[in-house]
């Protein structure tokens, strides 16, 4: 970083550091303590679809990893698209196996990272209710290695409840990095997983 982008008010994008995913299981924990939240045991990864060869068969690495476990009752990993032509990946496990559920979208990140895809990665989330069947998903933002709660309001009408949202931090303050800067809160309407 050179004087003129200081001078500038430029700052260094912050490198992604998947390794905080491994956080959530335990803030997982907190999160059901403190707000009645539990996990789903679905949790999704987003990422712009790339057109080649080398990214079809990146997804077919990713999808042989995930399936690997089908035989003994995995469930299988499923491919989407939506209305925006991003591609979501949807795993899904036991609820009480938050810790499998994690692994699973670390290792597609991973694997999308060093297959030199890692630009393209947008999120992933990790999907869960409440006693009420309220949804909540922890988003953790790619690029900014930091998390955000989304919690949209239930009836398909792309409200959130920003309240929610807002608790969620304050309880989650302690146990992940969340992102500071609520504008990059960015709804994530009809996510997979959520």
């Amino acid at each position: 970083m050179g004087l003129l982008d200081t001078i500038l008010g430029r700052s260094k994008p912050v490198r992604p550091d998947l390794d905080q995913l491994f956080a959530v299981p335990s803030a997982a924990l907190t999160l059901q303590a403190g707000a009645g939240f539990a996990p789903t045991g679905l949790g999704s990864v987003c990422f712009a679809g790339v057109e080649g060869g080398a990214f079809t068969r990146l997804q077919q690495d990713v999808r042989e990893l995930l399936d690997a476990d089908t035989g003994r009752g995995g469930v299988p990993v499923r491919f989407s698209q939506d209305g925006y032509g991003y591609t979501w990946l949807l795993a899904e496990h036991s609820p009480d196996d938050t810790a499998g559920l994690v692994n699973d979208l670390h290792a597609v990140n991973t694997l999308l990272q060093d297959g030199g895809f890692g630009p393209h990665l947008l999120c992933s989330l990790i999907g869960f209710r409440d006693e009420r069947d309220r949804p909540l998903a922890l988003v953790y933002l790619y690029k900014r290695g930091t998390f955000y709660p989304f919690a949209p309001l239930p009836g398909g009408t792309e409200r959130r409840d920003n309240q929610l949202e807002l608790e969620v931090r304050a309880v989650l303050g302690d146990d992940l990095r969340v992102e500071r800067d609520l504008a990059r809160w960015f709804p994530v309407w009809g996510a997979p997983g959520l």
